[in-house]
């Protein structure tokens, strides 16, 4: 009885923690979308271009088969974990990456993800390795088991540290299984394989990819 009494009162400062940092989350979004707001009528009332600050993380996403492929980009690949097409994972942005991406830009398109494609990805799609299995995120106990050692007690921790770029990024990224997501609207037209900018679907689309992903998702 008395472990019984001892569990459920730690449960429940668990629960207490989880909402707390929740409405901390959202203070944090919002305070930072007002300052980019005050940012852009500031610069619009100074006759200036708003340059909105460098992406600190892409979502990167197959979209081309790898028949023919060289071992190098297929080995890149592999690394960033897009086995299938239509698979999607979270990177975060440093030279190397970009390098990275350069490289294998025949077959993936990636851009900066918003707050919102963030979050419906890790609630509509989102499942966790563990011990090799697919595990859905059904619970914030999977959650817990598995980066609990780093703080993440929650779904809402997981989006937080992936839209921050926060100090485990690497782990909460490499915790979650590559996305799998849909042909854009049911792949009812034929991708067309040339760059972003020239019309086509390949490579770096910047904020458009939150529209592929809507699409997708």
């Amino acid at each position: 009885m008395v472990r019984s009494t001892r569990g459920n009162a730690v449960r429940k400062a668990k629960r207490a923690v989880i909402f707390k940092r929740a409405e901390q989350y959202v203070n944090e979004y919002n305070k930072k979308e007002r300052e980019e707001i005050r940012l852009r009528r500031q610069a619009k009332a100074n006759g200036d271009f708003y340059v909105p600050a460098q992406p600190k993380v892409y979502f990167v996403m197959r979209i081309k088969g790898i028949n023919n492929i060289a071992p190098k980009p297929r080995k890149i690949l592999q690394l960033l974990r897009l086995l299938q097409i239509n698979n999607g994972v979270f990177v975060k942005v440093t030279k190397a990456t970009s390098e990275m991406l350069l490289r294998v830009e025949p077959y993936i398109t990636y851009g900066e993800p918003n707050l919102k494609t963030i979050r419906e990805l890790v609630y509509k799609r989102g499942y966790g390795k563990v011990n090799r299995q697919r595990i859905p995120l059904s619970s914030n106990a999977v959650i817990e088991e598995n980066l609990g050692k780093y703080g993440i007690l929650s779904i809402e921790d997981i989006v937080h540290e992936i839209a921050t770029v926060g100090p485990h990024f690497k782990e909460v990224s490499n915790f979650l299984w590559p996305f799998k997501l849909s042909n854009p609207n049911g792949g009812s037209r034929p991708r067309k394989f040339k760059q972003f900018i020239e019309g086509g679907e390949l490579g770096k689309r910047e904020h458009f990819i939150n529209d592929l992903v809507r699409k997708s998702n």
